[in-house]
């Protein structure tokens, strides 16, 4: 028999059993798994499967189609129950991601990668939503940029070991993605038994939620995930092909952006709860747009290596800013709207993604400068996007333009 408790009810149990308890602890089992996959991506594609620029993009078009299709989310909600489908979508994403090294070929990656992306994807939107449900709106920023830098400090462990270990005890990927995955499937096994079914304040509708209301935050999930998927796929591409970076230089990299991510992602809830959502989502935007131009300037101008990597950093690091567009919809939703508008959101946030990468990989063959130019100017109408955001978003107060639609009544 499954415990199940109220969130009302949940300062009752131990520490370690309460919701926040869950949340740090999936905070640091997903990064671990993705995370190592990701840093041996590029290397592990090119060395052992040849990879060029057309086939990593073509690579992450099939990652991000279970992305697309997060919608799926809310029809599985009928079978399961949130916290249930977030651990069994962590739990495949550790499993994919463990044996991802004995799948060597096209076909193989292609298909590794898609059962990974599945669990990553479900899991998010449904993390997503938990987050929303279970932390106060108060507070909510300050969290969620403490579970960041949880999720880093994970992942700084599991890539200094790489780094550390990777040459001097000539490890294979076969042995670092079983060990990084691994460690997820053990972490998402625990949290399936040791805590009670959490139930939500506000029962979550499960059907497909597309609110007038709520444009604004579809358009900058839009935008936010076309311009994502350029740093993602093609930035540590760029490390790899352009200047040559082993397995251990690119972890190395990463390292720094984990050591930045933990001691910035706190500083900037407090910055989302302090300046609002606006501010600081102009801030990261404008901060886009100035690094994805410099980016191209690797490419149109010849600029070095140590530039690339200040840039690399910079970019993840104003990433980590994006909290502030969960808070900002976190302000404005009907509380009942949380999780199939998450799940909304994430197929949103990937309908560029379903072609944007292949795409690009095509025109990565013939300027790579114009692929980072491209993404300055999607970084340019983000920027232009989160300028009418209102300073105190809520429910009736969604936009800049809310006053003038409101009725009287409101």
């Amino acid at each position: 028999m499954i415990e199940k408790i109220s969130l009302d009810d949940a300062h009752t149990l131990p520490v370690w059993r309460r919701p926040i308890a869950l949340l740090v602890l999936m905070a640091i089992a997903m990064p671990i798994a993705f995370n190592t996959w990701s840093a041996l991506l590029n290397n592990f594609v090119i060395e052992v499967a040849g990879f060029d620029g057309s086939d990593i993009g073509l690579l992450h078009t099939v990652r991000e189609i279970p992305g697309f299709l997060a919608v799926l989310v809310i029809y599985l909600l009928f079978l399961f129950r949130e916290q249930t489908l977030g651990l069994v979508s962590l739990l495949l994403l550790g499993a994919a991601t463990a044996v991802t090294a004995y799948f060597p070929s096209m076909a193989g990656i292609l298909m590794i990668t898609m059962l990974s992306s599945i669990g990553f994807h479900y899991y998010e939107t449904v993390n997503q939503s938990l987050q929303l449900q279970w932390l106060d709106k108060k507070n909510a920023p300050k969290v969620l940029g403490y579970l960041a830098a949880v999720g880093s400090a994970a992942t700084l462990v599991a890539y200094g070991l790489i780094v550390l270990s990777w040459k001097r005890f000539d490890l294979s990927y076969e042995v670092v993605y079983m060990a990084g995955g691994g460690v997820t499937v053990l972490i998402a096994l625990y949290c399936l038994f040791a805590f009670p079914q959490f139930e939500s304040r506000t029962p979550q509708v499960r059907k497909m939620v597309l609110k007038k209301r709520y444009w604004l935050y579809y358009a900058m999930q839009f935008m936010a995930g076309a311009r994502r998927q350029i740093f993602v796929v093609f930035a540590g591409f760029m490390m790899v092909e352009r200047f040559g970076f082993d397995v251990h230089e690119i972890t190395a990299l990463y390292l720094i952006n984990l050591v930045a991510n933990m001691a910035l992602a706190p500083i900037f809830g407090h910055a989302v709860a302090r300046f609002g959502e606006r501010r600081t989502l102009i801030f990261e935007y404008a901060g886009l747009v100035i690094v994805f131009l410099a980016y191209g300037g690797i490419y149109f101008f010849g600029w070095g290596l140590m530039l690339a990597c200040i840039l690399y950093v910079i970019d993840h690091m104003l990433f980590a800013l994006a909290l502030a567009l969960k808070t900002y919809f976190q302000k404005i939703a009907d509380p009942e709207d949380i999780a199939p508008t998450a799940a909304v959101a994430f197929t949103i946030n990937h309908i560029a993604a379903v072609f944007l990468p292949v795409l690009l990989g095509l025109l990565w063959l013939v300027s790579p400068g114009a692929v980072f130019a491209l993404a300055a100017g999607m970084a340019g109408i983000s920027l232009f996007l989160a300028t009418l955001i209102p300073r105190h978003p809520e429910k009736g107060n969604e936009t800049r333009f809310s006053v003038y639609v409101r009725s009287p009544a409101e």
